[in-house]
């Protein structure tokens, strides 16, 4: 195997490192460094007239100003920046001043991390500042950072590489500004949910990611084998048959974050794996499943973003509760003009036709309708809106409409232009499950590759007894997206889904040949 090629900054550094080391000092230390003080904590608690606080700082190195004996540095902990003050008589007093001229100078590069023991300070120029009194090397950077300048209003060096970008977040994080505030949103968005769930009285719950049947949604699975078990499994599509396996067990409300992967296309609103949430409530419909979905969206907003208001591109989204409800066959009609209620799969198909619509002959009638509503109504609606009471054929899965056989008791949320939730009043009639599985069957057999599979065992738990009960399910990462302004879901993931590096590809190629 050949080894790596080394640019001239990766080869000095590696010079640095080795002489770091010839000098006595440690480059990747062992022991514990203790931490007393972070950047932004220190800056806002600083006041002139207090007694001299003593602190001990950790981070990288983001930028130096040597002037002699005397240097500053800007060090980026895991909360912000602060600068460090370093004088050379004092982080090396009696000792060799060639300490300080060969290591703070020469071997410590930008993107290293360092310990600082000292006091906090304001310098002549007003910026509150640590003075060190000790420095420890804690990490050294190999490779130099993409750091970002600007001057004059234009940036130069900027890491601004969407390719680049995902596939070395690491570097992302610590180089662009905003990018961490993301994922911290992304983490009060879960907390925010769970405490709302939690206080309803609602049980977080785990169920299996390995399946012997994917069912729960309409998708293409990815499928594996279990070697012991000689039999294949599957990555599963959603966790819904489960979580409703536990209603029929006597839970009353449960919940799940769980991580889906569904075989299929990637774009700005798809991942191959991403995060679901599901809950399922005994004794509910889906018109209070809509109320209590509406009351979570406004409280998550509120909790993540001190408003009900956020920007995503050119839209500001209002997430203040209640939402519009229109039923899908309103929904086409306001945008096409159609009105599809009684047509069967051939009017359905030359519909579609007229509007201009690739169909082909293994959709069903609920493929058809979901192609009509895609095309034309979905990305209409900005505002969060519910679209209600979806024909039959759409949801293998849920309860039929109490007022129309035709029809079921199911929503999906729509906020600017796109799905984020889906729910129903859960079908409990086994024997309706049964057929409806059937019908799914029959799709299949026309060549319909996201038809649902009968799981006979999920039949089974319904003929045990299941009470009327509500579920929601809900991507996350669109809610995040939603949440933080972005517009596609790679920039709410931190390692999203890409292709092979062609570099990397090449290299293993090389290697495979030797």
């Amino acid at each position: 195997m050949n080894a790596p090629q080394l640019s001239e900054q990766e080869t000095i550094r590696r010079a640095s490192l080795d002489e770091m080391r010839r000098r006595g000092i440690e480059p990747y230390p062992a022991a514990e460094y203790p931490v007393t003080g972070y950047s932004t904590e220190i800056k806002e608690t600083f006041q002139d007239d207090a007694p001299l606080r003593e602190v001990s700082v950790a981070g990288r190195v983001m930028g130096r100003r040597i002037m002699g004996k005397a240097s500053f540095m800007e060090l980026k902990d895991s909360c912000g920046r602060i600068q460090v003050y370093v004088n050379r008589d004092e982080i090396c007093p009696g000792e060799d001043k060639d300490l300080y001229n060969v290591v703070f100078k020469k071997l410590l590069d930008i993107g290293d991390f360092v310990g600082v023991k000292g006091h906090v300070f304001r310098t002549k120029t007003g910026e509150i500042s640590v003075h060190a009194t000790e420095l420890t090397v804690l990490g050294k950077s190999l490779r130099p950072l993409p750091v970002v300048k600007v001057k004059d209003g234009v940036v130069y060096d900027s890491f601004d590489d969407p390719e680049l970008r995902y596939r070395r977040r690491y570097v992302d994080l610590v180089v662009n500004e905003g990018v961490k505030e993301i994922f911290i949103k992304r983490t009060k968005v879960y907390n925010s949910m769970r405490e709302y769930f939690n206080n309803a009285g609602y049980m977080e719950v785990e169920t299996p990611i390995l399946q012997s049947i994917p069912g729960g949604a309409a998708a293409r699975p990815f499928i594996t084998h279990h070697n012991a078990l000689d039999i294949p499994l599957y990555l599963r599509i959603a966790d819904e048959l489960y979580l409703k396996r536990l209603i029929v067990g006597g839970f009353e409300g449960v919940y799940e974050f769980s991580k889906n992967f569904r075989n299929e296309g990637m774009d700005r609103t798809h991942n191959p794996e991403f995060t679901c949430m599901e809950i399922y409530v005994a004794y509910k419909d889906y018109n209070w499943m809509m109320s209590f979905t509406e009351k979570m969206l406004e409280k998550i907003c509120l909790d993540v973003n001190g408003t009900t208001e956020v920007k995503v591109g050119d839209n500001v989204i209002n997430f203040k509760a209640p939402y519009p409800r229109v039923t899908m066959a309103q929904a086409i009609k306001d945008f096409t003009g159609v009105d599809i209620t009684g047509m069967d799969e051939d009017a359905l198909r030359k519909t579609a036709k007229e509007l201009g619509i690739e169909v082909d002959d293994s959709m069903g009638k609920g493929k058809l309708i979901d192609e009509i509503f895609g095309e034309k109504c979905e990305g209409n609606y900005i505002q969060p809106t519910f679209i209600i009471d979806y024909p039959i054929e759409m949801s293998p899965l849920t309860k039929r409409h109490r007022d129309n056989p035709e029809l079921t008791e199911r929503f999906e949320l729509m906020v600017n232009g796109k799905e984020l939730a889906n729910a129903y009043s859960e079908l409990n009639d086994p024997i309706d499950q049964y057929e409806r599985f059937v019908e799914q069957m029959r799709l299949a057999e026309k060549g319909d590759d996201e038809a649902m599979i009968i799981d006979k065992d999920f039949i089974r738990a319904l003929e045990y007894g299941m009470p009327p009960t509500s579920g929601m399910g809900i991507g996350m990462d669109r809610l995040v997206m939603l949440m933080t302004g972005q517009t596609t879901i790679q920039e709410v993931l931190f390692f999203p889904q890409m292709r092979p590096e062609k570099k990397a590809a090449a290299q293993a190629e090389s290697a495979d040949a030797e």
